[in-house]
């Protein structure tokens, strides 16, 4: 028997594990903790820099003193549902997490993190954001809902911000979420065989998505359309460019109608 912390033991050897050491860190701080922050991130496959000291959350009333290694963080918001068991490891699921991140991680890092989360399917831009706003009276929700309100995508509102550019610009005012190829399109000028596709903050595709994306565009090409991409943020924060570059798209296919 080998003693890891107080109550805990390795049966045989003394050489653990790194999830090893994260149930036993979870098992030495009682019956209600879990895995949670930087140590629930890497345990849901998350690439963040490796942290020696591990992470646990538990009730804030429980009063248990950390442990060498351990920290110990409690938590007023801890709800049974947030709870997933990964590895027979008991830990807070993907959008607690992210909540957790958000309150120790710089603005970088988070929304790295957040893209993590996303490249491996745990989350999608839409349900986060809904989640989040479930959960506003947690620490971090403020700091990750703005995150978010920078980046995700939702559909009336993105179109009304785009069509209010177009009108601003003198153009067209194009259809918007139609069907084209077997493919639904964000806006398309059918007179000028002009299709805009607004893409979200979702950097870190699949390589199934992203085939999909290109087959998408090659349908269109293929059917004599041209396809622009703007990215969300730039639709967002650089108006400006946006209504520069769509204007000259929109005028020279124009010329060739």
């Amino acid at each position: 028997m080998h003693r890891l912390w107080r109550g805990v033991y390795a049966v045989g050897r003394p050489g653990v594990s790194e999830r090893g050491w994260w149930l036993a860190a979870v098992l030495t701080c009682g019956p209600d903790a879990r895995l949670s922050h930087r140590s629930a991130a890497r345990l849901w496959g998350f690439e963040l820099r490796h942290s020696q000291v591990i992470d646990v959350a538990i009730p804030n009333r429980v009063a248990r003193r950390g442990r060498t290694g351990i920290q110990v963080h409690r938590q007023t918001h801890f709800e049974e549902a947030s709870q997933r068991v990964v590895d027979r490891i008991p830990a807070t699921d993907p959008v607690s997490t992210l909540v957790d991140l958000a309150s120790i991680l710089s603005g970088d890092q988070l929304e790295r993190a957040i893209n993590e989360a996303d490249r491996l399917d745990l989350v999608d831009p839409e349900g986060l954001r809904e989640a989040v706003e479930a959960m506003r009276s947690r620490p971090g929700t403020g700091r990750l809902r703005r995150l978010l309100d920078h980046h995700t995508r939702t559909d009336t509102g993105l179109e009304r911000r785009f069509l209010r550019l177009v009108g601003r610009a003198s153009l067209p005012t194009p259809e918007t979420q139609v069907w084209l190829h077997g493919y639904r399109v964000d806006f398309f000028w059918p007179q000028i065989g002009l299709i805009v596709e607004t893409d979200g903050w979702r950097y870190h595709r699949t390589p199934a998505q992203q085939a999909q994306d290109r087959r998408r565009d090659q349908a269109h090409t293929a059917a004599g359309l041209t396809t622009v991409h703007f990215a969300e943020s730039q639709i967002r924060h650089e108006a400006d460019h946006v209504r520069t570059v769509l204007a000259d798209v929109v005028n020279h296919l124009s010329r060739n109608v």
